[in-house]
C-alpha cells in the first residue's frame, strides 16, 4: 500500500506519517521545503518521541519524498499510483496543492480502484475545501471525478509544538491523539488504519474537538499572553488563567451536549483530558506559538465566535467566551502578522465596521452588540497609547 502525504513539516512527519507507517503504508512526503525533502530523501528513518504519560519513541521508516514544486510531474505518476493522499499543510494551502493531485487523479489507471483522499487539517470539513479546489479544474471528459476518487472529512487532533533545534528530522508530540474519519463517502471499502476511528457522523466530533481543544488551548494563550507567561503549562498552572479556560470549556461543554446529544459525563470527562494535555510541561509549546493568527480564531466559524454566536442564538449570554474574545483582540504580539493587522484594523475603523469585518457577525446577531462593546473598549486602549 502506498500513501501520498502533503506536508512534511511536524505534523505530517509526527502525526500522519508516523499513524500511515504503523497501518502499513509505504508513505511518500511531497512538501515545497527543498531543504526539508533533500533531508527525508537522505534519511533511512526519524523517530517520533511522544512526551507525557506512559511516554514512547517511535520509529518510522519505508517512506520517500517529493519536492512539489521542482518534481511536480514526478509527483503526478506517485499520486497516480497510490492508495491514498492526504494533507497536513494549512487549509489555506489546500488550493495549491489541488492541481497536482487533479493531475494524478487524471493519470491513473482507468481500471485503478478510486484513490482516496483526506485533509487532515485544523479546520472544519477541510476535505470538502480541497475537493472544490480540483473539481474546479477536472475535466470531465476524462470521467466522472467520483469514479476516480472518493473524499472523506476528518478531524485531527494533536498537539505538536515548535521543536528543540537540533533535532532534526525527529519530532516530540504529546502521548494523545485522535483521528476521526467519516466513513460513509468509503462504503465498504474504508482504508484500515488502526490508529483512527471511523465514524457515521462526523460533525459533532469535528465541533467537539474545535470547541473544546482548540477554544481551550486559545483561550489559554491569550489569558496567558496577558498575565505575561511564556508557555502554555505555565498559564495553565496560574490559578486565575486556569479558571478563565476552565469556564470557558464549562460553556462549550454544554452547548455540545445540549445541540449534538453527547452524554454529560462523557463530555465532562473529555474536558478534563483536554484540561490535562494543556499542563504538560514536557510539551514546549508558547502562548505566543498558540495565540498566532487572531483574525483567523476570531472569524465567524472558528472556535471563539462559531460556539458564542451559538449560545447567543439560543438565549444564553456566554460570558466566560466574550471574555477571551476580549483577550484575543488584546493580543498584540508584534512578531505576529494577524496580531499587527489586528491591531492596524482596530485602529482605523469605528466598532461596529471592525465588528463585522473580525467576525463575520451581522448587526442584528444577538452577540454582536456584546462583542461590539469589546472592540469599543480594545480601541480605547489603543487610542490611549
Amino acid at each position: 500500500m502506498k500513501a501520498v502525504h502533503f506536508g512534511a513539516g511536524n505534523i505530517g512527519r509526527g502525526f500522519v506519517g508516523l499513524l500511515l507507517h504503523q497501518a502499513g503504508y509505504e508513505v511518500v512526503f511531497a512538501d515545497v521545503a527543498d531543504a526539508l525533502i533533500s533531508q527525508l530523501a537522505d534519511a533511512g528513518s526519524y523517530r517520533v518521541h511522544e512526551v507525557g504519560e506512559q511516554p514512547a519513541v517511535h520509529t518510522v521508516s519505508n517512506f520517500r519524498a517529493v519536492n512539489s514544486d521542482s518534481q511536480e510531474d514526478r509527483l503526478v505518476q506517485e499520486i497516480a499510483t497510490a492508495d491514498l493522499v492526504t494533507t497536513a499543510v494549512g487549509p489555506h494551502i489546500l488550493k495549491f496543492v489541488a492541481p497536482v493531485i487533479t493531475r494524478g487523479i487524471a493519470a491513473r489507471a482507468e481500471d485503478a480502484v478510486p484513490l482516496q483522499v483526506m485533509a487532515c487539517e485544523n479546520a472544519i470539513n477541510a476535505t470538502d475545501l480541497l475537493r472544490e479546489s480540483i473539481d474546479a479544474s477536472w475535466d470531465e471528459a476524462i470521467g466522472a471525478l467520483d469514479d476516480r476518487a472518493v473524499f472523506a472529512n476528518t478531524a485531527v487532533d494533536r498537539i505538536v509544538p515548535n521543536q528543540e533545534a537540533g533535532q532534526g528530522l525527529d519530532v516530540t508530540v504529546e502521548t494523545f491523539y485522535e483521528w476521526v474519519i467519516d466513513r460513509t463517502p468509503f462504503g465498504d471499502n474504508a482504508p484500515v488504519i488502526p490508529g483512527a476511528t471511523f465514524v457515521d457522523r462526523l460533525g459533532p466530533y469535528i465541533e467537539r474537538k474545535l470547541f473544546t481543544v482548540n477554544t481551550g488551548h486559545a483561550s489559554a494563550a491569550y489569558f496567558g499572553y496577558e498575565a505575561g507567561l511564556e508557555k502554555i503549562s505555565e498559564a495553565m498552572a496560574d490559578p486565575s488563567v486556569a479558571s478563565n479556560v476552565r469556564a470557558v470549556l464549562d460553556e462549550t461543554r454544554q452547548l455540545l451536549v445540549d445541540k449534538h446529544g453527547f452524554d454529560a459525563g462523557e463530555q465532562e470527562a473529555y474536558v478534563r483530558k483536554i484540561l490535562g494535555r494543556f499542563t504538560n510541561p514536557h510539551l514546549p509549546d508558547t502562548v505566543n506559538r498558540v495565540g498566532r493568527a487572531p483574525l483567523r480564531k476570531l472569524s465567524r466559524h472558528e472556535r471563539f465566535i462559531g460556539p458564542a454566536a451559538e449560545l447567543a442564538e439560543r438565549g444564553t449570554t456566554p460570558e466566560a467566551l466574550l471574555k477571551a474574545i476580549g483577550a484575543a483582540l488584546r493580543f498584540d504580539d508584534p512578531t505576529d502578522a494577524e496580531a499587527v493587522e489586528l491591531g492596524e484594523l482596530l485602529a482605523s475603523s469605528d466598532a461596529g465596521e471592525a465588528t463585522g469585518r473580525i467576525t463575520g457577525l451581522s448587526p442584528e446577531h444577538p452577540l454582536f452588540d456584546a462583542v461590539r462593546k469589546l472592540v469599543e473598549e480594545r480601541q480605547a486602549k489603543i487610542a490611549a497609547v
